[in-house]
């Protein structure tokens, strides 16, 4: 069975074009990658838990703060490229990042020095216009850009 993942993509209109809310992933493995290593906010569930539940969960802990509340509209499920399964749902509102402040997680670091070291899930999340973002993010998550650009027509 796949692991499931859902996240939120949050939304809003500036100067007439679309911008999207995005993340990069914290921690040493990333640390020195930009292009197509960016996120949409997501995290793991379980099969019996509600997608929508979770994906607002999920951005909660990555950054900091519950999301808008609205309606949202589901851009489907897409398998990544690393075998995980990705519902995402598009939500209209607007978040100030000025608080931005993501949940943590625990490696060894350096490897194989027994010693462990907490880094943020995202280090960084930005408002970016859909065109810049679609290079920012990970090649698996793309599509959903597409999705929510059918959706707001």
């Amino acid at each position: 069975m796949p692991v499931l993942s859902a996240g939120l993509l949050l939304h809003r209109e500036c100067e007439g074009r679309v911008e999207v809310l995005i993340g990069h992933p914290g921690g040493p493995f990333w640390a020195r990658k930009d292009e197509g290593a960016w996120s949409i906010p997501k995290g793991e569930y379980r099969a019996d838990e509600d997608p929508w539940q979770a994906a607002r969960r999920e951005f909660g802990e990555e950054l900091g703060c519950p999301p808008p509340t609205g309606n949202p509209v589901a851009l489907g499920t897409v398998r990544q490229p690393g075998g995980k399964s990705l519902t995402v749902f598009a939500l209209r509102g607007d978040l100030e990042l000025a608080g931005f402040r993501s949940n943590t997680f625990s490696i060894e670091w350096p490897p194989g020095s027994g010693r462990s070291q907490e880094f943020p899930e995202l280090d960084r999340a930005a408002w970016l216009p859909a065109d810049q973002a679609r290079a920012k993010l990970l090649k698996g998550q793309r599509v959903f850009l597409d999705r929510l650009a059918e959706a707001l027509v």
